[in-house]
């Protein structure tokens, strides 16, 4: 050990951990060194991030939290206290997590690294005002103000439109058919049709054949009358029971479809309510600001000849260039406005500072009026890595998961340099990481395992990285230091090709594109360089379309805010061929399999279903006469009334967080004693959610659909999981490889495309080899797998690259390099060339 390793590993130097137990973690002690950079390692599940973050950041937080005041404490969204004896010498720390932007239209990139301050002011003071106009105060270039959203849009830039054409689809129906669709089902569309016969309207012509004043009214009306209702009654016997003035069944309001629509998007807490009436809801630009969310006054003041609006829809890249002719102008002589010139060069300097931090990040491709919420994982948490290397901070503990994810090889070098800058001022940084080459930089490395679940928990080894490589039962130090992942494959030989033509969206231009068939392709690329919208964006809708039908995605996300969902963009160019060779599209995408505790491993594979009913088949289910839906914890006959299936109970503490704690009637098991009276093999319905996927493979061994399901969950790695897991606990590696293996236990059918956005996300190479090895069954069974991926034993592996580039933004969206990988490698032009074959010759 040199002399740098030994003040590392000096206890006087490091963060004491004794006895924690988070999650699987299993009584672990061990000393962190502090001012380096230690990443944390171990295949998923292993427990790295429950040490991290669940342990090191919730502790630092925690007794940061002490300091504040009880009031100010309400307000900040607190972690919990870990579970851990003692840990000493902890600076503060600042955790930079896996987590999107803030789901909110008003939320863009302008604002999450704070340049849009910076130019909100430049207008103010620098801006080139229309002759007579008087100066506006930097509020009035924000949308987010009164004094500069747009009035029509009030600061959103888009405007909601409820049309006829949505409303009623089918304009050959009556209203009694269900000619009006965007009125609520069931006895509220009923109630409606009565209101409508009582106030003496015709619901049995067909709507293309009413009076147009009338369609509007039943439509578009802010009137509500109040009317009797006669319910069950034909229009004829309403009339006569009004025109005698009989006891109506009730009093009825209307309320038209467009009103009805709008209130209903805006006040219900129910999500499939929402998604229901979003569909009639028609979202389009605004007309009197296009979009630019400001009031014209705002806009009327120009910078570089451009509005802030048009300011803010080019690239950071751009913009850099745009203000550097204002930057490096001094003051003239003859200058008639020094001052001004001076505001302008000190704020755009400001500016530029900030958007090199980002770019050099590999983010010059974004735009600052980008919204948040189509930001990647990765994307989210670099913009609040260059923010942070600008407060210049120090004696901080950084806590970063994954900030590698999303990166092309040639940006994982700008990253390091980040996090050295970050170092070199007196910080310390723990990071949780898979990348091979973030891993070969740390100065110290924590691997956690040996394995995941209940097999992992411990520390591996702790040290200087150099020696992992003597420890056997290491899976990192496998991928770490053997060439294994070098070995050459003989590439298989498409069976066909997907001919795309013409292809436009973003930065594509017209781009013609052969994807290969029956083989594993994998499309690469520098961040932003154009891959998603030629695969995820372009492919899926044009294979979609030719198909006839919507792709099969997998469910889970709910239905995204209006106000958050981008334009439908559209997508230029066709397919040209090789629709012959493909009859289904699979599209496995990032989204979670759920967002609540009650989404679980078992319910969204599947197999719940047939668990539940073995169990409502047994002697003792039949004689109670219990059915499969007793043995639903989301069912009110069979889940515990008091924490109603939840298994757990919060209690809110006022000045603390909330405290889970299990539920004290059920004790956890989330049902109640007549339900768990019913066993199956030995175990009740609360007992076999505990099991996980490989311990319940030995209880079902007798039950094929329930063995499909399983074998593919232990086969893409998941075995440790147990059934009744929750979604919310899982990572984003685990819900991807749900997803996989639901539709690997499905009966395999040939001639599928199947389409995946980064699969490898958040996975140890270990585990990228197992989802490979599963992979490679779908292609040896007749289908075709095209994926975007950074991963470069991905790409190795694959019998296919497309390369797109060679940068991003207006420097990508062409194919540079295309072929087998060992083809790739040699390309002069492709940035991903140099990372194929990193320690041979290509």
């Amino acid at each position: 050990m040199n002399t740098t390793d030994n003040h590392l590993a000096d206890p006087r130097n490091c963060v004491q951990v004794r006895g924690a137990r988070v999650h699987n973690l299993k009584d672990v002690d061990i000393d962190i060194p502090r001012d380096a950079l230690v990443v944390f390692t171990g295949i998923s599940g292993s427990g790295k991030s429950s040490l991290a973050f669940g342990t090191l950041f919730a502790e630092s937080q925690r007794r940061f939290l002490d300091s504040v005041s009880p009031y100010a404490r309400r307000l900040i969204d607190q972690v919990g206290e870990p579970d851990v004896d003692s840990i000493e010498g902890l600076p503060p720390a600042v955790a930079l997590q896996q987590q999107r932007g803030a789901p909110s239209a008003r939320s863009s990139v302008g604002s999450v690294t704070t340049i849009s301050n910076g130019l909100r002011m430049l207008y103010s003071r620098a801006g080139d005002y229309p002759e007579g106009q008087g100066i506006l105060y930097a509020d009035a270039f924000s949308p987010n103000t009164p004094d500069g959203a747009c009035p029509r849009c009030h600061g959103i830039g888009r405007i909601f439109d409820v049309t006829e054409e949505l409303l009623v689809p089918d304009p050959t129906k009556t209203i009694r058919e269900g000619a009006i669709a965007g009125w609520p089902p069931a006895w509220g569309g009923q109630n409606l049709r009565d209101i409508l016969i009582s106030l003496g309207h015709d619901i049995d012509t067909s709507w293309d054949n009413l009076p147009r004043d009338t369609r509007d009214w039943i439509l578009f009306t802010d009137e509500a009358p109040e009317v009797p209702v006669y319910a069950r009654m034909t229009p004829e016997e309403t009339q006569r029971a009004r025109a005698e003035d009989r006891s109506p069944t009730y009093m009825g309001t209307f309320t038209s479809a467009r009103n009805y629509v709008l209130h209903s998007y805006a006040t219900t807490q129910s999500a499939r309510t929402k998604k229901r009436v979003s569909q009639f809801m028609d979202i389009s630009v605004c007309p009197v600001c296009d979009g630019k969310k400001l009031k014209q006054e705002s806009l009327s003041v120009t910078f570089e000849g451009l509005d802030i609006g048009e300011l803010s829809r080019l690239t950071l890249q751009d913009l850099a260039a745009l203000l550097r002719r204002r930057a490096d102008r001094d003051p003239v002589a003859d200058d008639r406005t020094p001052e001004k010139t001076i505001v302008a060069q000190r704020i755009t300097r400001d500016i530029m500072a900030r958007v090199a931090g980002l770019t050099r990040l590999g983010l010059g491709y974004l735009s600052l009026d980008r919204n948040t919420a189509t930001l990647s994982p990765g994307e989210m948490q670099r913009l609040r890595l260059a923010t942070q290397i600008r407060s210049q901070l120090f004696g901080v503990v950084y806590v970063l998961d994954e900030p590698s994810a999303g990166l092309h090889p040639s940006d994982t070098q700008a990253l390091l340099g980040a996090l050295d800058d970050l170092k070199g001022a007196g910080n310390s940084l723990f990071v949780v990481e898979h990348d091979v080459s973030v891993i070969h930089h740390a100065d110290w490395i924590v691997d956690i395992g040996p394995k995941a679940g209940t097999e992992g928990g411990s520390v591996v080894f702790s040290g200087p990285v150099a020696g992992l490589k003597d420890i056997e039962i290491s899976s990192t130090a496998r991928h770490l230091f053997g060439t294994a992942e070098m070995d050459g494959r003989t590439p298989r030989e498409p069976v066909g090709w997907l001919r795309l033509a013409g292809i436009s969206r973003n930065n594509l231009h017209g781009i013609d594109a052969n994807l290969p068939l029956g083989v594993l392709a994998t499309v690469t690329g520098v961040s932003g360089s154009g891959k998603s919208s030629l695969i995820s964006q372009a492919l899926v809708e044009f294979v979609g379309q030719a198909l006839g039908h919507k792709p099969v995605t997998e469910p889970g996300e709910a239905e995204p805010e209006l106000l958050e969902r981008d334009f439908d963009i559209p997508t230029g160019g066709h397919i040209a061929d090789g629709m012959q060779h493909i009859r289904r599209l699979v599209v496995v995408d990032q989204k979670p399999i759920g967002r609540t505790p009650r989404s679980n491993l078992a319910t969204y594979t599947g197999l719940f279903d047939h668990v539940r009913k073995l169990f409502a088949a047994t002697e003792t289910a039949r004689v109670r006469g219990y059915d499969a839906g007793r043995f639903s914890f989301n069912v009110a006959k069979g889940r515990c009334p008091h924490c109603e299936g939840a298994g757990f109970v919060s209690v809110e503490l006022l000045f603390l967080p909330s405290v889970y704690a299990p539920c004290p009637v059920c004790h956890g098991q989330r049902y109640n004693d007549e339900t768990l009276e019913v066993r199956y093999c030995d175990r009740t319905i609360a007992e076999v959610l505990d099991l996980t996927v490989d311990m319940a493979q030995d209880v079902f061994v007798d039950d094929p659909a329930i063995q499909r399901a399983l074998a593919a969950l232990g086969q893409v790695g998941l075995g440790y999981l147990r059934l009744g897991q929750p979604a919310t606990e899982l990572s984003g590696g685990e819900a991807q490889r749900i997803k996989l293996a639901t539709e690997l236990q499905r009966a395999q059918r040939s001639d599928t495309l199947y389409v995946l956005d980064e699969p490898t996300t958040g996975l140890h190479p270990a585990d990228v080899t197992l989802l490979l090895t599963q992979l490679e069954r779908l292609v040896e069974a007749g289908n075709s797998v095209i994926m975007v991926e950074h991963n470069m034993l991905v790409a190795r592996h694959s019998d296919w690259i497309v390369d797109i580039g060679p940068g991003a933004g207006g420097e990508g969206g062409r194919i540079v390099a295309e072929g087998p990988p060992r083809d790739v490698a040699r390309s002069t032009l492709s940035r991903t060339a140099p990372f194929l074959y990193p320690r041979q010759l290509a």
